[in-house]
């Protein structure tokens, strides 16, 4: 299985939106708490003048954002096509790199890193990077998956599952050292595929679990299998 923090596995499933959009197609058949809605929330209540969203995608956040908080935001995402998308929403977006942030230091009040940590070489520049560039008392957010994220589907598949570089298990160890508060926000839930149809949409649509063109096996009614997202909320000291 690939590495999530391999950049031609991650240029590769983001060079299109079509990927980002079959994965994302998964929360119809979602149960429990949002763990989008759970950032979004840890944006809002501390109501930035300026944000900053490092892997915008397409820029859904970031656009939520500017709507509910008026903030000045800024996007950024190593895809043209992605940084093109968010531009249609309307969001200044930019081709640009966490671990190197084209920013001074204490630019943002608030920034979020969503599902995208894992995917960075140096996880340690990144994250240092994203604190260099808040303020005192600023805020991250970032959402990553526990190890145990989707494990039946990868057991099916027969996928040896490696722990990614920024998870539930290790993203406070990952956090420490750049920030003075750190919490972490449960959003685990369960996505239920109604058919093996479903299943396998969600199979193709990841370049880690569909490599090598993987089939899950025939089976009947829905699957039930357990997602373990979590929203880390990190805060710079004073």
């Amino acid at each position: 299985m690939g590495r999530l923090d391999d950049p031609e596995l991650v240029r590769q499933e983001y060079s299109s939106e079509s990927g980002l959009a079959g994965r994302s197609a998964a929360y119809r058949f979602a149960e429990g708490p949002d763990p989008r809605e759970l950032a979004v929330d840890a944006v809002t209540e501390v109501s930035p003048r300026r944000f900053l969203e490092v892997g915008c995608g397409w820029g859904w956040f970031s656009e939520r954002v500017a709507s509910e908080t008026g903030a000045e935001v800024i996007a950024l995402d190593l895809s043209e096509r992605m940084v093109d998308l968010a531009r249609e929403r309307g969001v200044d977006a930019r081709v640009g790199d966490v671990q190197a942030l084209p920013f001074p230091d204490d630019s943002f009040d608030c920034a979020a890193a969503n599902w995208m940590l894992y995917h960075v070489p140096d996880v340690d520049r990144a994250v240092a990077e994203l604190s260099r560039v808040l303020r005192p008392g600023g805020r991250l957010v970032a959402v990553t998956n526990s190890r145990e994220h989707l494990a039946q589907l990868a057991e099916l598949l027969g996928v040896e599952r490696e722990e990614p570089v920024f998870s539930a298990e290790n993203g406070e160890r990952r956090l420490r050292p750049h920030f003075a508060e750190i919490e972490s926000r449960d959003a685990a839930g369960w996505i239920v595929f109604p058919d093996r149809r479903a299943a396998q949409e969600y199979v193709d649509a990841s370049a880690v679990l569909s490599t090598g063109g993987r089939q899950l096996p025939e089976f009947d009614g829905p699957l039930r299998v357990r997602r373990a997202p979590v929203v880390f909320v990190a805060e710079t000291a004073r």
